[in-house]
């Protein structure tokens, strides 16, 4: 049988091989940001003609003014576009360029969307990241232990920064829906994590005299190992149906589920145990 515990260096230092990259991305390209994030112009338009979307799309994008995923049917006939912040000039060459290339084409509004929106969108995210963070610590320390929730937190670290960091050395455009993405992927993966720490407390509870905590946590991994890979497969079946299906709107919630649900699975047998049982030897060591 495998030994997880034995090679659970190995796995830190893979799981830094990833993070790194992306962590220096981070910082020295940063995201690149959609309108959610810093603002823009919110165009909605009637065309009297039957359209499809990808046309509305290959307009708007040919202009340079958005990316396709940010063209929106939002009715029979109507189309809402996010741009980047328009000029006067330019919002008048995106109306005449669809009517020349779709047919005839009523303005409906025309809105900007300061930053302002942008950054409390940011702060929130924020907030919202840090607060499911303490409250699972609160959680996993009542229902476990405090060490358990430090490691489940951790590997939940681990996640978001894996997607991150992908977004960014990829240049993905970010928007709100990956703030939805990111809470999302860290429901599964602590999820993944708890499912693990409970079979390792049941063991626990029937360890041998002679077992040591590394072996108890190994043989709790495989116990749990099947279901792992049942759940993320079954998982990742529906996202890549949706994500090469599905539309273009979605596509990036789609991919950012795809990368978290399958590292949370891997931080949650990879870095969440082993991360607790270096705890519990430290501790020890210190006593």
């Amino acid at each position: 049988m495998f030994n997880f515990m034995q090679h659970r260096k190995i796995w830190y230092i893979i799981s830094l091989l990833v993070i790194l990259p992306g962590l220096f991305s981070m910082v020295t390209r940063g995201f690149n940001l959609g309108i959610d994030f810093i603002g823009g112009n919110l165009v909605e338009v009637r065309l009297e003609q039957d359209v499809k979307i990808e046309q509305v799309r290959s307009v708007v994008e040919g202009l340079g003014y958005a990316a396709s995923n940010n063209v929106q049917k939002s009715g029979t006939s109507d189309y809402l576009i996010r741009t980047r912040e328009l000029t006067e000039e330019e919002s008048a060459t995106l109306i005449s360029t669809l009517e020349q290339k779709v047919g005839e084409v009523n303005l409906l509004r025309n809105d900007r969307v300061g930053p302002v929106v942008g950054r409390e969108i940011t702060i929130n995210a924020i907030l919202s990241l840090l607060v499911a963070a303490a409250l699972m610590l609160v959680y996993i320390t009542f229902r476990f232990e405090f060490k358990q929730g430090v490691a489940a937190v951790t590997a939940i670290l681990h996640d978001v920064l894996v997607v991150l960091g992908i977004f960014s050395i990829f240049q993905i455009e970010v928007n709100s829906a990956l703030v939805a993405a990111i809470l999302t992927i860290i429901g599964y993966s602590i999820n993944d994590t708890i499912v693990i720490f409970d079979r390792i407390r049941e063991n626990l509870r029937m360890r041998k005299k002679r077992e040591t905590l590394e072996d108890l946590v190994n043989v709790s991994l495989w116990q749990t190992l099947a279901r792992s890979i049942n759940t993320v497969m079954t998982v990742l079946f529906v996202l890549l149906a949706l994500y090469f299906l599905g539309g273009t709107t979605i596509k990036t919630f789609v991919l950012a589920l795809l990368i978290g649900v399958t590292t949370g699975m891997y931080s949650s047998m990879f870095n969440a145990s082993p991360i607790w049982v270096d705890l519990k030897l430290l501790e020890k060591k210190a006593k």
